[in-house]
């Protein structure tokens, strides 16, 4: 997919009645359009300040590499020649990761099984404090681990190992203590939500509690069936699928988005809501009915998964360090035009963040 447009043509919704009339009467930066690269460069620089706790669902993202040269004379599948494997921090570790790797201080909690798959995500971790003082074992759940079978940069196939009940009450207990003891170092709150049983309703009912009284951002990457756990999070990011399935809305185009984003922001009490839309790029909204449209930056895309991780790692940071959130969602669309154009789940620094700001 080619780029379409630069940061200037972000453009405003017309589709919610008082869009226009807000940004006509507004004037400065947030309200008349996005923030120039080099005001953007100054929040990333700022990254290294920043402290994210990210909570939710740990995934050890297993990648077996290869090659297909025939078809099985067992059934009509391609045999997958195996070159190498590798292991990769998913889910909520890998936000966690891609905070990190932006230059941002983070902190991980979560649950993982007493397995092989828990180790390796715990070596995948690495051996210092940071990211493991909130990991959890359960010795009744495996590690969620999900293992993609990939030739000539396709993936082939996808099988998981994992239990999607949700944990038990003395977990949970646990989960929320970490969270209360971190909290006077944070500058930012994270839910990554993949539905595999750490986000519950009172979980979640908790931790929004605790930002609201520390006065910092909730950011939650959702999953349909639990939207009515985010009642009062700061700003939520489904894809385009799930804001659609969540508001009850059909339809691929600005107005079914505006809808659904309209819908949710409403029911939920967000400040804000942030629909990915793959090759469409991201739509905003925010209070008072104003929405905006952010075309996708991507110039190639080879593969989507964790570009959501991405997303919400880039969005927490930009807003820890000031950023509004018209230009946190700006920072947060360059990001994940990076990384769909690398296979696997992939991070990016805060240099080929900056780069692919464009010129100042």
């Amino acid at each position: 997919m080619d780029g379409v447009g630069q940061m200037g043509s972000i453009r405003q919704s017309h589709s919610i009645g008082k869009v226009a009339r807000q940004a006509a009467g507004s004037g400065g930066q947030g309200r008349g359009g996005p923030a120039s690269p080099k005001t953007l460069r100054q929040y990333i620089q700022r990254f290294p300040q920043a402290s994210v706790l990210v909570i939710g669902d740990l995934i050890l993202d297993h990648y077996i590499w290869g090659r297909v040269s025939r078809i099985s004379p067992e059934a009509p599948v391609p045999v997958v020649h195996v070159d190498s494997e590798s292991f990769r921090l998913g889910g909520a570790a890998n936000v966690f990761n891609n905070v990190l790797a932006l230059g941002g201080k983070a902190d991980l909690c979560g649950v993982i099984g007493s397995d092989e798959s828990g180790r390796m995500l715990l070596k995948e971790l690495g051996t210092t404090r940071s990211g493991r003082g909130g990991v959890v074992i359960d010795q009744d759940r495996p590690t969620t681990r999900k293992s993609r079978v990939i030739a000539h940069n396709q993936q082939i196939v996808r099988y998981d190992v994992e239990r999607r009940v949700e944990l038990k009450p003395a977990m949970q207990r646990k989960i929320l203590r970490y969270v209360e003891s971190r909290l006077p170092e944070l500058s930012c709150l994270v839910v990554s939500d993949y539905a595999k049983g750490v986000v519950s309703a009172s979980l979640m009912a908790d931790i929004t509690r605790l930002a609201t009284l520390r006065g910092i951002p909730l950011v939650v990457d959702p999953k349909v069936e639990h939207f009515s756990y985010y009642k009062g999070a700061t700003v939520i990011t489904p894809n385009h699928l799930e804001a659609m399935q969540a508001a009850g809305v059909h339809g691929d185009d600005d107005q079914a988005s505006n809808e659904a984003g309209a819908i949710i922001r409403q029911r939920l009490g967000c400040q804000a809501v942030l629909i990915t839309r793959g090759e469409k790029g991201m739509s905003l909204y925010e209070g008072d009915g104003i929405s905006w449209h952010i075309p996708t930056q991507a110039r190639q895309v080879y593969d989507v998964t964790g570009a959501g991780d991405t997303v919400i790692g880039t969005l927490a940071l930009a807003l820890s360090t000031g950023a509004s959130m018209r230009d946190a969602a700006a920072l947060a669309n360059h990001a994940a035009g990076v990384v769909v154009g690398m296979v696997g789940t992939a991070t990016l620094s805060a240099q080929q963040l900056s780069e692919a700001l464009g010129d100042a």
